[in-house]
């Protein structure tokens, strides 16, 4: 089966409660994204879009119903309003969400090196060695599409600058809207 008709993500029968209030602010949804589709989740103020993404990222696991991912696949989540550290850059805190795939490019980055050192290239069984690693590198690279990394690095900074903006904008209509 292609991979665009694949469910690789899907809900059945969740609901949510909080406890300390008793307010119900899911009931019964029932999901299933096939790979690479768009979605997105409207609704109203308190309506629960933030509670069903916080489920389907594993961040909360206080919930009835099932979900299932297809091996292999995962999800990232971002707070709307997050918490950074402020002597980070924003590319060091954009890392951060894929440390994973960034330490499988330094490990093949740092086979590559060694490639060079004559201790490894005059010995058969080191070279060997390093290139079944690589090898198993390479596939996790290209399972991860690794190689575009910068290019999505760049978007989802440009993301949090276009953020950065609209809550300065958000801010400053909000001072004039009080005067």
């Amino acid at each position: 089966m292609s991979d665009d008709k694949q469910v690789i993500f899907s809900m059945s029968g969740l609901s949510k409660t909080y406890q300390s209030t008793g307010k119900q602010v899911l009931k019964n949804i029932h999901l299933s994204f096939f790979y690479g589709a768009k979605i997105g989740i409207l609704g109203l103020n308190g309506s629960g879009k933030s509670s069903l993404l916080k489920i389907i990222a594993g961040v909360d696991k206080n919930y009835q119903g099932d979900i299932n991912f297809l091996p292999g696949y995962s999800v990232g989540f971002l707070e709307q309003e997050p918490i950074l550290d402020e002597t980070k850059t924003v590319m060091d805190i954009v890392k951060e969400g894929v440390a994973e795939t960034v330490a499988v490019l330094d490990e093949y980055n740092k086979i590559n090196d060694q490639f060079g050192l004559e201790e490894v290239y005059s010995d058969a069984d080191k070279m060997e060695k390093l290139m079944n690693r690589q090898a198993e590198l390479q596939d996790q690279i290209d399972a991860s599409d690794a190689w575009e990394l910068d290019t999505k690095l760049e978007i989802a900074m440009d993301a949090f600058a276009l953020q950065n903006q609209i809550h300065l904008f958000q801010y400053f209509l909000e001072e004039n809207d009080a005067e």
